[in-house]
C-alpha cells in the first residue's frame, strides 16, 4: 500500500475488489435491486474510497453495500461483521475521552479510528437499520455517533443485539472494553 497516497496497490484492488463482489454476491438481501457492475464502476472511478474500504476490510469490519442514495448518487456501505470489527475493539469514544483518562489509556479512540479510516461511526438509526439484514453483535457491542448533549455530559452510546432485540445503552465516553468497537458508513 502506498501510505502516503492513500492509494492501494494494483494487486490489493484486485483482492479487495475480488472480496466485496463475492460478499454482495452472498448477500443480496442487503442490497436487493442493485447490481455489482454498477458499484465496481463506481469503486474504480473513486480510487480513495477503496483506500478506505479496504481499512474497513484489514480492521475485520466486512464491508458490504446495504443501499443506495438516489438523491446523491451514492451507494451507502456499513461494517457487516457478525461481531463489533475486532481491530477496532478496546477503544473509548473519542480522543477527548481517551486523553481524561489518568491511567491505561487505550491507542486510540472510535472517533479517531474512523477519521484516519475516511469513514462515518454508525448512527444510532443506521444500527438500527444494520440489524434489518441479520443479527449483528450478539456478544460483543460498537459505539454510536453521540449526540452532542449527551457527550457534553461525558456520556457515549453503544448498541448491541440481544434477546431478540436492539439495545441502545449509555457508558462513560472514556471506558473501553475488549468487546466493543465501532461500525462505520462510506458513502461512494
Amino acid at each position: 500500500m502506498n501510505n502516503n497516497e492513500r492509494e492501494l496497490l494494483p494487486q490489493e484492488r484486485e483482492d479487495l475488489l475480488n472480496v466485496l463482489k463475492n460478499r454482495f454476491e452472498k448477500n443480496m438481501n442487503r442490497h436487493k435491486g442493485l447490481e455489482w457492475d454498477d458499484v465496481q464502476a463506481t469503486l474504480h472511478a473513486k480510487p480513495q474510497k477503496l483506500w478506505s474500504l479496504h481499512q474497513m476490510e484489514v480492521t475485520g469490519g466486512e464491508p458490504d453495500v446495504i443501499g443506495y442514495d438516489n438523491q446523491t448518487n451514492q451507494y451507502i456501505f456499513y461494517d457487516c461483521s457478525p461481531e463489533s470489527p475486532k481491530g477496532r475493539r478496546s477503544v473509548c469514544y473519542d480522543e477527548d475521552a481517551r486523553e481524561s483518562r489518568k491511567e491505561h489509556k487505550p491507542k486510540n479512540s472510535a472517533l479517531g479510528m474512523a477519521a484516519e479510516m475516511g469513514i462515518d461511526i454508525l448512527t444510532e438509526a443506521q444500527y438500527r437499520e444494520l440489524q434489518q439484514f441479520g443479527k449483528f453483535d450478539t456478544k460483543t457491542s460498537s459505539w454510536l455517533k453521540t449526540p452532542s448533549d449527551i457527550r457534553e455530559l461525558g456520556g457515549a452510546i453503544f448498541g448491541d443485539w440481544r434477546f431478540g432485540h436492539v439495545f441502545v445503552y449509555h457508558n462513560g465516553a472514556e471506558s473501553y472494553y475488549g468487546a466493543r468497537g465501532f461500525r462505520g458508513s462510506l458513502r461512494i
